[in-house]
């Protein structure tokens, strides 16, 4: 399973191509899922471009994406840049009128739990986002939901290509023993191309957009999502499948919406 992760809290000094509109971002999920792209993430924002949880935004972005891309998971932060407090994310979630189909939540920011469980009562999947470099792994474990997530996401925050591939390891080790849920392994800037392709070559669910990075394996400037989600597939057995994941037996919900299960196998290192 390819991921595409459209906007994240870039702006245009970042990339002027950067989607930031609901508009924007319905035109760039588009042309990256007509490339290849099966399932996306995207930051939903303010009027004045800032990464918001507000229901009005959140509502506008999942409608706009999802009349473009039908059939198409679509999901979304709630990372502390939208808003500080876990409890007001929590708020913010309960407050929705739109439901995404899967929403990401980091574990190495307090209050994960909070916000886990107000997805869970609204019957929303929690992607867990444990990141290298911090203490999610240990929060993550100790969590009530570690058994009823249905995707993890290992970020490798090393962005250094030479380095980025030990910290992979590292990351995949420390989360291998009981873990339960499927593992979509990425990178971010100078490690997402060679993290993307040690995730390819493990057959793990992988991730690719200008959230993660703005430029081509070889270093040009990609003109947009869609010619990222090409390069992410030129990777050599990138179109391989696997067998598709069973859901998690704990994992329930009052209001269940339908999530992508398929996130290729658990990490084998």
């Amino acid at each position: 399973m390819l991921q595409v992760c459209l906007n994240g809290s870039r702006n245009r000094v970042d990339h002027p191509a950067l989607p930031v509109t609901a508009a924007e971002l319905a035109t760039a999920a588009r042309a990256a899922v007509a490339a290849g792209a099966e399932d996306i993430h995207l930051h939903p924002r303010s009027p004045d471009g800032a990464v918001t949880l507000d229901p009005g935004a959140v509502a506008e972005a999942l409608t706009a994406v999802r009349a473009a891309v039908p059939g198409v998971p679509v999901g979304v932060t709630t990372s502390a840049r939208s808003a500080p407090d876990a409890r007001r994310r929590a708020e913010l979630v309960r407050a929705w009128t739109v439901l995404p189909d899967h929403a990401s939540v980091d574990w190495h920011a307090d209050g994960a739990d909070l916000v886990a469980r107000a997805l869970w009562e609204r019957g929303v999947g929690t992607e867990a986002v444990i990141r290298s470099g911090t203490d999610a792994v240990d929060r993550f474990r100790t969590s009530l939901f570690a058994g009823r997530v249905p995707r993890v996401r290992a970020v490798v925050a090393d962005t250094e290509p030479l380095t980025a591939l030990a910290s992979a390891t590292a990351l995949l080790r420390a989360l291998r023993p009981g873990l339960k849920a499927p593992v979509l392994l990425h990178g971010e800037d100078g490690g997402a191309w060679p993290v993307l392709r040690r995730a390819t070559a493990l057959g793990l669910a992988r991730r690719i957009g200008m959230e993660d990075v703005t430029r081509t394996p070889d270093g040009r400037p990609a003109p947009d999502n869609a010619a990222l989600v090409r390069a992410a597939l030129a990777v050599p057995g990138a179109t391989r499948t696997y067998p598709r994941a069973a859901r998690p037996p704990a994992w329930s919900a009052p209001q269940a919406t339908r999530f992508a299960w398929d996130a290729g196998r658990k990490c084998g290192v």
